[in-house]
């Protein structure tokens, strides 16, 4: 991957966010294909490479009408489309495509037109894990988060601290889905789901979308919009099963993917402005800020609390929109990560983060299984 060879020119979500029960999974995709393709002046005939996630890339490009000349169908949970982009960069590099769009779109909330998740008895899931009677993500991240707390001694005023600062960026961000100020003590009294985690601990439910276009750098100038050039990338995998994790306390896939991304872009963490973790649930951005190399082992949940990522007073802002945690989750949330990574860098952010030049992204996939990192910039090099 050269650095800065490859821009985003058009990003954008769907239309509506939250709660969309008038469309399908495929029209959420389709009407955020448009939004991005809008942004940027293109059509859909504009188009030769295309990837997703949730959907089938066939499906897509034979609702949009698009002919491609490169497919990523790439699936590994919510950071797919960190995968893609780093996927489609090196595609548009190696001239197998020119102008790639990446779509996302999930009706979460609704369920209408969407599919189900692979957990029979035939998977390393349903025979190992699914047994033990856990209900899904809620209790599956049970696991490591409770031998993290024991390990580390973060407390849980620690952990609802992750909430409460996201929900103050919320409360910035017009189209977030909660604004409404939040204290420890709130995150803590709220409806218990499965210990440690409150419902205030755990991402929303929601219905939308985002997507992306990215091309060569050579052509960012052709387009109305302000480029944001992708200067590095990483991806890993570790494990489909929680409960076989080499550490519960860190994510080996997180580690691999970030030292790649840093590497690959030639960037040190005191080059980084802005920064997007993955936030389905209140421990993951703790766990990214430590397997990322921010903080030293068990210090990031005292990192957060004392207010290091908030707004106005954070030296490393973290999670601008609101997160998944009051923001958005339709279920994959990268590419929302992605879409926040992007406005801060265009400087069109509800929650502007000051002279905002480098950004990173990364996303994690289902239980700590998957995971993959974007280092952008408004400058190319």
């Amino acid at each position: 991957m050269k650095r800065g060879a490859v821009a985003i020119v058009g990003a954008a979500e769907t239309t509506e966010l939250g709660t969309i029960p008038n469309q399908s999974q495929l029209q959420l995709h389709a009407d955020a294909a448009l939004n991005a393709l809008a942004d940027c002046g293109l059509s859909p005939s504009d188009i030769d490479g295309i990837a997703t996630a949730g959907e089938s890339p066939v499906g897509i490009a034979h609702y949009l009408g698009i002919t491609p000349t490169w497919v990523d169908g790439t699936g590994v949970g919510g950071c797919s489309f960190m995968l893609h982009v780093r996927h489609a960069t090196a595609a548009i590099e190696a001239g197998l495509c020119s102008t790639v769009l990446i779509t996302h779109g999930e009706s979460g909330r609704s369920q209408v037109g969407r599919g189900g998740f692979m957990r029979g008895g035939g998977t390393l899931m349903g025979q190992f894990e699914m047994p033990y009677g856990p209900m899904g993500p809620p209790t599956l991240f049970t696991l490591p988060a409770l031998r993290y707390l024991k390990d580390t001694g973060t407390s849980l005023e620690q952990l609802a601290s992750v909430a409460v600062i996201q929900r103050e960026w919320a409360a910035r961000n017009p189209r977030a889905s909660y604004r409404d100020p939040l204290t420890v003590e709130d995150v803590l009294g709220a409806r218990m789901i499965a210990y440690p985690f409150t419902k205030l601990m755990c991402c929303l439910v929601t219905d939308g979308g985002g997507a992306l276009v990215l091309t060569s750098a050579d052509r960012a100038g052709d387009f109305p919009t302000r480029p944001v050039y992708i200067l590095g990338g990483g991806e890993s995998v570790e494990t489909p099963m929680v409960s076989q994790m080499e550490d519960l306390t860190r994510s080996r896939a997180f580690r691999v993917s970030g030292e790649r991304a840093f590497a690959s872009s030639g960037i040190c963490h005191d080059d980084v402005d802005h920064l997007m973790i993955y936030d389905a649930f209140a421990h993951l951005p703790i766990y990214g800020l430590e397997d990322l190399g921010f903080c030293k082992r068990g210090e990031a949940g005292g990192f957060i609390a004392e207010r290091n990522t908030a707004p106005d007073t954070g030296r490393l802002p973290l999670n601008t929109n609101g997160g998944g945690l009051s923001y958005m989750h339709s279920g994959m949330y990268g590419m929302y990560a992605l879409q926040e990574s992007v406005r801060q860098l265009r400087g069109c952010a509800p929650a502007q983060v000051p002279d905002c030049k480098v950004s990173v992204c990364h996303g994690v996939g289902g239980m700590f299984a998957a995971s993959g990192t974007i280092v952008m910039s408004n400058e190319p090099s």
